[in-house]
């Protein structure tokens, strides 16, 4: 059991084993989650946003050459215009 106080601001410090398992780190941003059985779950929200952009792009068949054509062609056209 970890347990973090409550400042008078309203902060609270995620305890460091909880920041490692979630791996979260400076500069990250959390989401509290309410479960179906009321209970407030802690999440990386990063983590829940990559989960989500994976679902979304499962049907989307590209390969690793493509994506580095396109940005190569977005990296080296910066300057012209189209």
């Amino acid at each position: 059991m970890n347990l973090a106080r409550v400042s008078s601001n309203g902060q609270i410090t995620v305890p460091v084993e909880i920041r490692r398992k979630l791996n979260i780190k400076e500069g990250d941003k959390i989401i509290f989650l309410e479960n179906a059985n009321g209970e407030i779950v802690l999440q990386n929200s990063s983590k829940i946003a990559i989960r989500e952009a994976q679902i979304a792009l499962k049907d989307i068949t590209v390969s690793e050459d493509d994506i580095l054509q396109d940005v190569m062609k977005l990296r080296y056209s910066k300057g012209e215009k189209t």
